[in-house]
């Protein structure tokens, strides 16, 4: 299964059905950690701290299609003992103090520990199997996206939504994603494909997409 299908497949499984399930896999110990890694903790009482915003964007995810309101009152998302509702104002406000840095500090450290158990469990004569492959996604249509992103063109001029160009190191069974790069439209996926040889562990194989043959792997 190609990258795009696998993600589109997962895609079509996710809803607020896995949100109590990704909440008992994700230790409270690795948010405290991204927080304070990248400096972004809470310093003072808010409605919306920085740990229950890392909560907040990983609702979204997982419930895309749901108002931002239903996410933060499903997630119960407040202080304890915090009285009235959050006012709608506060939700981009507290997203934007949060920043990328926390979330993508989260991402790395759950994809490296999850994608090395489910790689260890399915060997293949010893090795860990992994694979390196690329896509096309679109992103919301927004000014800064089109902007930072692009997106592709013809002779009828540019693409309806701009597009994001990405590279992943998954693990071959189970798709279990160890690492990504991605980047502008315009850049080539080699070049997001490259990074990700720094993931890939030793004692592993490593097959590669069409087009990444020249990519120099020896472990």
């Amino acid at each position: 299964m190609a990258l795009r299908d696998a993600l589109l497949t997962a895609a079509d499984h996710i809803g607020p059905a896995q949100v109590d399930n990704v909440c008992k896999h994700l230790p409270i110990e690795w948010i405290e950690q991204a927080l304070a890694a990248t400096g972004t903790a809470t310093l003072r009482r808010r409605r919306l701290p920085a740990e229950q915003v890392i909560w907040l964007v990983l609702g979204m995810a997982l419930m895309r299609d749901r108002p931002i309101e239903e996410v933060v009152t499903k997630l119960d998302l407040a202080l304890p003992g915090a009285s009235g509702a959050i006012a709608r104002s506060a939700i981009p406000q507290a997203r934007a103090r949060l920043g990328d840095e926390p979330m993508q500090w989260l991402f790395e450290r759950s994809a490296r520990t999850w994608s090395k158990v489910s790689a260890e469990a399915h060997r293949y004569r010893g090795l860990s199997l992994y694979g390196i492959d690329g896509t096309t996604l679109r992103v919301a249509d927004t000014p800064d996206n089109r902007d930072e992103l692009g997106g592709a063109s013809s002779s009828r001029g540019n693409s309806g939504y701009p597009q994001v160009c990405l590279a992943c190191l998954m693990v071959l069974r189970s798709h279990q994603i160890a690492a990504a790069n991605f980047g502008p439209y315009s850049t080539s996926e080699l070049k997001y494909a490259l990074p990700l040889l720094d993931s890939i562990p030793d004692r592993s194989l490593t097959i590669v997409d069409r087009g990444f043959f020249w990519c120099p792997i020896s472990h």
